[in-house]
């Protein structure tokens, strides 16, 4: 009976060092991981700004952290050049994806317009499809939003009545790419642009009610 009550004690001895010791190189691992992944972050979040506000020298602000109309986060960058204003970086988050979020920095003038785009998260939407979602809305491409003001023109998909071309075979994700914008220019303007395009989101959903959007690569019909 010692022998037995001896060992467990043993067992239980070497469990608790082992946990103790993987502890201790899990949280050492971290504490050395974490200080590359903040700045990668960073580099990724100064080169999107970069190319949403494009220019040489521009002076970049702190961000200021607002809630726009679907109740997410936003982050508005001014961006400065020689003491004049250039415009704004808004990073803005969309929670209608295919997959769920997205995340996409839009870039606007003074005047509202669009300066660019740069999609910082779409890893939830279907490859082939959705995933499409950082090249075709860019200048010259089939959805182009470049240039154009969410203020002045019905930035939505055609299927709900609007201006842009959807991504093929991909309407939820080109909604949802649109409220981002929608959310973004809601915040850098004050509108009410936001509530509207969500609420126009929700309710062309309802009613198209989406069953199969074709995916020549999967083997049954996709909703996207």
């Amino acid at each position: 009976m010692a022998k037995l009550e001896n060992s467990t004690k043993n067992m239980v001895l070497s469990l608790t060092v082992i946990t103790v010791v993987v502890g201790a190189l899990l949280g050492y691992v971290s504490s050395i991981t974490a200080e590359p992944i903040a700045q990668a972050a960073a580099n990724k979040q100064s080169a999107a700004i970069a190319a949403v506000v494009p220019g040489d020298g521009n002076e970049i602000s702190e961000p200021e952290t607002v809630t726009t109309a679907n109740g997410e986060p936003a982050e508005i960058f001014t961006v400065m050049n020689g003491g004049k204003f250039v415009g704004k970086a808004v990073k803005a988050v969309s929670k209608n994806g295919f997959g769920g979020k997205i995340v996409v920095m839009f870039g606007f003038d003074a005047e509202g317009n669009i300066l660019g785009y740069s999609v910082l998260d779409c890893s939830n939407e279907t490859p082939g499809l959705g995933a499409k979602m950082p090249d075709w809305f860019q200048k010259g491409q089939k959805g182009d939003v470049i240039g154009k003001n969410p203020g002045k023109n019905n930035l939505t998909v055609s299927k709900d009545g609007g201006e842009v071309d959807a991504i093929t075979a991909a309407t939820i994700s080109s909604r949802a790419f649109l409220d981002a914008l929608a959310q973004a220019y809601g915040v850098y303007s004050g509108s009410d642009v936001a509530t509207s395009a969500s609420k126009q989101n929700k309710e062309a959903e309802a009613s198209a009610n989406e069953t199969c959007e074709a995916d020549s690569c999967a083997q049954k019909c996709l909703t996207e």
